[in-house]
C-alpha cells in the first residue's frame, strides 16, 4: 500500500510547517549533495526560511565561488536583455498583459494575425526575461547582503568570546588573590600593642 498523496498547499499548523520544512530542507540538500557526486556537478543551494534563516549547501567548489559564476553568466544575460528590451518599447508590464488581453478578446480573436500574435509572444517572452533577470539580480544582491550579515555577526561573536575569554581570566584572577579565613591565621602580621599610660 503506498503513501497518501499529499495536497501541495501551505501547512496551516506552524509546528508541522516546521518539521516539514526541516525534513524536505534536508532531503533537498541531500539529493544536491548526490546531484554533485552522481554527475561530478557544481551544486549550489540557498534555502531561506519563513523567519528568515539562511541555509546553504555547496558543493566541491565553495559556494561563493558558484554564486560568482552564476553572476557573471547572468550579468551577461542582463546585458543582452537590456539591449532587447530597449526597442520594445511596450510600456509597463501591466499594459502589455493589457495589450494581449484586447487582441484575445473573442470578438477580436478572427482578426488578429498569425504574425500579431508573434509579436506579442515575443514581448511576452521579453517582458518575462527582463522580470527574471530582474528576480535574479534581486536575488544576487540579497545573498550579499546575508553574507554581510553574517561577517558582521561572526565578527561580534569573535569580539564577545574574546572579551568572555578576558572577563573569565579577570575572575579567575580574583578568585586567585581572594584569602580565606583560615588562611589569614597563616599569615604573619606585624603586632603592635597599645600604649599604657
Amino acid at each position: 500500500m503506498g503513501r497518501k498523496k499529499l495536497e501541495i498547499k501551505r501547512i496551516e499548523n506552524k509546528s508541522s510547517r516546521q518539521v516539514t520544512f526541516s525534513k524536505r530542507r534536508n532531503g533537498l540538500i541531500e539529493k544536491a549533495r548526490q546531484l554533485s557526486v552522481l554527475c561530478d556537478a557544481s551544486v549550489a543551494l540557498l534555502v531561506v526560511s519563513a523567519s528568515g534563516k539562511l541555509y546553504s549547501f555547496s558543493s566541491g567548489d565553495n559556494l561563493v565561488k558558484i554564486l560568482d559564476r552564476y553572476g557573471k553568466q547572468h550579468d551577461d544575460d542582463l546585458k543582452a536583455l537590456n539591449r532587447q528590451s530597449k526597442p520594445l518599447d511596450c510600456g509597463s508590464h501591466h499594459e502589455l498583459l493589457e495589450l494581449v488581453e484586447s487582441k484575445l478578446e473573442e470578438s477580436n480573436v478572427d482578426n488578429v494575425s498569425v504574425g500579431s500574435l508573434v509579436q506579442l509572444e515575443e514581448h511576452l517572452e521579453n517582458a518575462l526575461s527582463v522580470t527574471r533577470a530582474r528576480k535574479t539580480e534581486l536575488m544576487l544582491k540579497l545573498v550579499e547582503n546575508l553574507k554581510e550579515k553574517e561577517k558582521l555577526l561572526e565578527e561580534e561573536n569573535h569580539v564577545l568570546a574574546s572579551q568572555m575569554e578576558k572577563n573569565k581570566l579577570v575572575r579567575a584572577e580574583a578568585d586567585d588573590m581572594e584569602v580565606s579565613p583560615g588562611q589569614i591565621s597563616d599569615i604573619n602580621l606585624p603586632v603592635t600593642l597599645p600604649l599604657l599610660n
